[in-house]
């Protein structure tokens, strides 16, 4: 079985939940996908180290990460996948003590070349924040790759703010909830 299909498959075993809940946006669905229930046990996890490995070595790569919770596990799991880099978390807001820095993990340099990560989109919303405080810092964006994409329209929206840097979907909510009710 390839690492997508095993991903989709811990997905939809481990992470669809069924009922009314308020997504990050604010807006409600039917579903939601909880991807860390199924990308923090080992076979998601090796799976979607693998397959995030795999896209940003294809990039050219030298960092991975983005907005913290969502892109946290999906960075260590690029590492533990073998890729051979930087990971990095961007806080909502910087700090207020300490270094007081906003983009934590080893320090970023001219010239990384940054792929933005994130476990679920639906806006967009968190991906965007995470590629405006980059862009903030002069940092290259060379791809954004996320673990489910609900198909609400997120993905139009980080294209857009990722200046022309592809954006992946590794698996997307057809993949995973192909029956639900609000099918388009």
């Amino acid at each position: 079985m390839s690492a997508q299909a095993r991903l989709v498959d811990e997905l939809r075993t481990h992470a669809l939940v069924l009922g009314e809940v308020v997504l990050t946006s604010g807006l409600t669905a039917q579903y939601y996908v909880d991807a860390k229930r199924a990308i923090l046990l080992p076979v998601g996890f090796l799976a979607l180290g693998e397959l995030v490995t795999h896209r940003a070595r294809a990039w050219g790569a030298t960092a991975v990460g983005g907005l913290t919770m969502g892109a946290d596990p999906v960075a260590c799991a690029a590492l533990a996948g073998g890729f051979d880099g930087k990971a990095f978390f961007v806080r909502k807001e910087a700090k207020a003590h300490g270094l007081a820095r906003r983009v934590e993990g080893p320090l970023l340099e001219d010239g990384d070349r940054c792929v933005i990560l994130e476990d679920v989109v639906s806006t967009g919303g968190s991906t965007v924040k995470a590629i405006e405080a980059l862009q903030e810092e002069g940092r290259e964006i060379v791809g954004v790759i996320s673990v489910l994409d609900r198909l609400a329209g997120g993905g139009e929206r980080i294209t857009a703010a990722a200046g022309g840097a592809p954006y992946v979907a590794l698996t997307t909510i057809d993949d995973v909830y192909p029956e639900r009710p609000d099918r388009t």
